[in-house]
């Protein structure tokens, strides 16, 4: 049976930090693939502005196009209105019987899994596997896999700042993204 983890997010943009979490999940665990999926309109943050669905998945491409391991899983913006991991993950598992599914969440949001969308069934489809953050509890009533990863404190809201205040964004992300958001002039670059 293939392993895939999947990695979800809006990625707005990817960064090192996402390459980095994906990387160690995939060695530590042994799976065949890591797959970047990105939301259409993640229901956490209806209110927040994300940059148009080509540009980002675009930049993931960039991204990754090192690691032939990395692949880009669209079936989140291919649907409409808000991406519930349940409803996401069982089309998955429906699409791919072979394959086991871990999901990739930060120890930040380890504690929300009870709150989550048909959490308790969410759990029969999918491994879970965290990956420890400092100042976060991995406790959960539910099975995780906790995945330590080097500290790289770096998200993309950092960088959408800095590009706002015309900070540098060197050594935290490819270049490759680098470049396509100042030809894009993406976040005020």
């Amino acid at each position: 049976m293939k392993k895939v983890g999947i990695l979800g997010g809006t990625f707005d943009p990817p960064h090192y930090g996402h390459l980095l979490i994906a990387n160690e999940v995939m060695t530590t665990l042994n799976l065949s693939e890591v797959w970047f999926m990105p939301a259409a309109v993640p229901p956490h943050k209806n209110s927040q502005k994300v940059s148009d669905v080509a540009d980002r998945l675009k930049m993931i491409q960039l991204a990754i196009e090192e690691n032939d391991k990395f692949k880009i899983e669209k079936i989140e913006i291919t649907r409409s209105g808000p991406s519930y991991t349940y409803d996401t993950m069982k089309l998955l598992v429906a699409t791919y019987p072979d394959t086991k599914f871990y999901f990739i969440i930060g120890g930040d949001m380890v504690e929300y899994l009870p709150k989550w969308n048909n959490i308790d069934e969410l759990v029969k489809l999918i491994q879970f596997v965290g990956v420890k953050r400092p100042g976060y509890s991995m406790n959960s009533p539910y099975t995780i896999n906790e995945v330590e990863t080097p500290e790289f404190g770096v998200s993309s809201s950092m960088i959408r700042k800095r590009y706002s205040e015309g900070r540098s964004t060197k050594y935290l992300l490819p270049e490759r993204v680098r470049e396509f958001i100042k030809e894009k002039s993406l976040y005020g670059a």
